[in-house]
């Protein structure tokens, strides 16, 4: 199929006749998807920021018992305070069958209660304990950065080994030593330490969450005398089966188990992180749809202005439109011209848009990836392939649409009236 290049050295000529408004026309478009570029790019940085820690997570729910009863039920009187302990942990998993792990925990300065005198040597700080279990560390949003976690033979063993953090070193340890092997006492009681973590949450509470000491669970509950009762557990349900149901049937069962009124609500406690993992995700959903609505009315205004340029344009080209019908063109080539123009000057200008905004993206993301992958909130940022196609498309359609009325006016010109237009 041959160019035909004279065709184009005339669509090329027309426009350049007219330098600055062909320029500031296309700027509209230019603008339109430049902004979209950016602002779909800052919401998956946003995303990928918030996100990254999520990530990690497996679908969880974590529960506790708060309150007291407030409704008598079955010969059991109003007050009663309701606690766990671990026959109640192994009830669940016995009658639970959604349930595919169960992790209790207790924990000695963290609900309300006054931090553990910790010390190294002559060194000292008052600091959380809590009880942990192998493989939690992404349930706890934890990145070991020196030495292991807790794994199962601490755990039966009831070793005195604890996982501390980034914050407790800076505090207890010279700069540069490693505190992997040494000896600190907790509250009169020594334990070895065999890591360190890091919180993988957001920047804005990870000092406090660095500043916690883990031990295994059962080892916590022997030397600071909490044999009796169970403060928390974290329940991972069974693959395919959502957070929500496993909540649901451990909050029946336990509510049956204590003799508590379904109608007695609030006695135990719950945060479902996947839940909170599927609200995150709606959030940013909504942040992309404001995102291109932002954006196509934008490139919508765009093209306002370039249909409103042809319809200049066509009028100032009367004459010579109609020269053209008289010598025999056809109302389709007549809209062909038009349609051409007006797509050309989208096109094109949508394209640097589309370049300036990722060029944009890629400098951000430089930024971000020396800062150690996350400034803040957020994260790596990107525009994927079927963005840009329908970026694109947005593109091509407002062109059309923008030259239609201008076309449509072209090939209603009539010849003989045209000639004679001043």
């Amino acid at each position: 199929m041959l160019i035909d290049t004279q065709k184009w050295q005339e669509i090329f000529s027309t426009l350049g006749r007219h330098k600055l408004r062909t320029a500031l026309t296309a700027f509209g478009v230019f603008w339109g998807i430049f902004m979209l570029t950016v602002l779909l790019g800052a919401g998956k940085s946003l995303e990928e920021g918030v996100t990254s820690s999520f990530r990690m997570i497996p679908n969880s729910v974590w529960m506790w018992p708060q309150g007291k009863t407030q409704v008598a039920y079955r010969g059991m009187p109003v007050g009663r305070q309701i606690s766990l302990d671990s026959d109640d942990i192994q009830a669940i998993r016995d009658n639970i069958p959604n349930v595919d792990k169960i992790y209790p925990e207790n924990s000695v300065g963290v609900w309300n209660g006054v931090p553990v005198y910790t010390i190294y040597k002559d060194q000292n700080g008052a600091f959380a304990v809590k009880g942990t279990h192998a493989g939690m560390e992404n349930m706890h949003m934890q990145k070991v950065t020196q030495g292991r976690y807790i794994n199962l033979i601490d755990e039966k063993r009831r070793r005195k080994v604890a996982v501390i953090g980034q914050r407790i070193k800076e505090l207890l340890f010279e700069p540069g030593q490693s505190p992997i092997g040494e000896t600190i006492t907790i509250a009169g009681i020594s334990f070895q330490v065999v890591g360190v973590y890091k919180s993988s949450s957001t920047e804005n509470v990870n000092v406090t969450q660095e500043e916690i000491v883990y031990i295994p669970n059962d080892t916590l509950r022997q030397a600071f005398n909490q044999k009796g009762w169970i403060s928390s557990f974290g329940v991972i349900p069974k693959q395919g089966v959502h957070a929500v149901v496993v909540e649901n049937e451990i909050r029946d069962f336990l509510y049956q188990r204590k003799r508590i009124s379904p109608d007695d609500k609030g006695i135990l406690g719950s945060f479902n992180l996947q839940t909170e993992f599927e609200k995150v995700y709606g959030l940013f959903y909504g942040i992309q749809v404001f995102s291109w609505i932002v954006a196509i009315g934008t490139i919508m205004a765009g093209a306002i202005g370039v249909g409103n340029i042809m319809l200049i344009a066509v009028k100032e080209r009367t004459r010579e439109i109609g020269l053209r019908k008289a010598l025999g063109a056809t109302p389709f080539s007549i809209v062909a011209m038009i349609v051409q123009e007006s797509v050309l000057i989208t096109a094109f200008a949508g394209y640097l848009g589309l370049v300036a905004g990722v060029l944009i993206l890629e400098a951000v993301n430089h930024v971000i990836a020396g800062a150690g992958g996350r400034i803040g909130m957020f994260g790596y940022s990107d525009i994927d392939f079927a963005t840009a196609l329908s970026a694109l498309a947005v593109l091509v359609i407002s062109g059309l649409l923008a030259s239609l009325l201008p076309a449509a006016k072209a090939a209603s010109v009539n010849p003989i009236v045209a000639l004679q237009d001043e």
